[in-house]
């Protein structure tokens, strides 16, 4: 049995994970944390072997919060879990200390082939990671969701977070979450350089 945290604020996700590692008797009650600040105050009275980490979380960037854990948990194994794949994303959060990185459409076979390897001490790429890794044309046009093409457009008009955030009935957190994953997306130092990439490739 291993020891394992889930972070993550979709209930399917997360009940869909908890399943499948009871199911497998990888871990008979894994705690689930829904935000940044949640998972910060489980890990004050509960450290688990694994966490499965969300990369958009609704108060915090998973990228951030991977690097945050880390330096108070060295020993925790640090699987990131994402709904789409980027260059950016999946290098940025190994650089900050990540021991795997998944796809949420990722099958249980990978599921469980990522708890086995970073057990042994090995970084973990999924199917999909694996390919963008290799793909230098992924380089391009990264891959938004639809609330961060509304943010992005948002952002490229001028709107300040709070007027994002009450515009599109979101929090300001939320907002500057968005704001950050945009950013390290497209590799942009800021938002002038963000919005001036987005526009070239056509985004806004």
């Amino acid at each position: 049995m291993s020891e394992i945290l889930i972070v993550e604020d979709h209930p399917v996700v997360a009940e869909g994970l908890q399943k499948l590692l009871a199911d497998n008797k990888i871990c008979t009650t894994c705690p689930v944390a829904v935000s940044g600040k949640e998972c910060l105050n489980m890990l004050n009275n509960y450290v688990p072997e694994i966490i499965f980490l969300d990369i958009n979380l609704p108060d915090v960037s998973g990228i951030d919060l991977c690097e945050t854990i880390l330096k108070e948990h060295k020993s925790i194994k640090i699987i990131a879990l994402s709904s789409f794949g980027s260059r950016s994303f999946i290098e940025k959060i190994i650089d900050n200390g990540a021991s795997g990185y998944l796809v949420k459409n990722s099958d249980s076979e990978d599921i469980l082939a990522a708890i086995d390897t970073v057990k042994k001490g090995e970084i973990y790429y999924c199917p999909t990671s694996r390919n963008i890794l290799k793909n230098k044309s992924n380089d391009g046009v990264p891959i938004l969701t639809r609330r961060e093409l509304e943010v992005l457009k948002l952002i490229s008009d001028g709107l300040t977070n709070n007027e994002i955030a009450e515009k599109i009935f979101i929090s300001p957190l939320t907002v500057d979450s968005h704001r950050k994953n945009l950013l390290t997306k497209f590799g942009a130092r800021n938002t002038a350089l963000l919005v001036k990439t987005a526009m070239q490739q056509g985004l806004i």
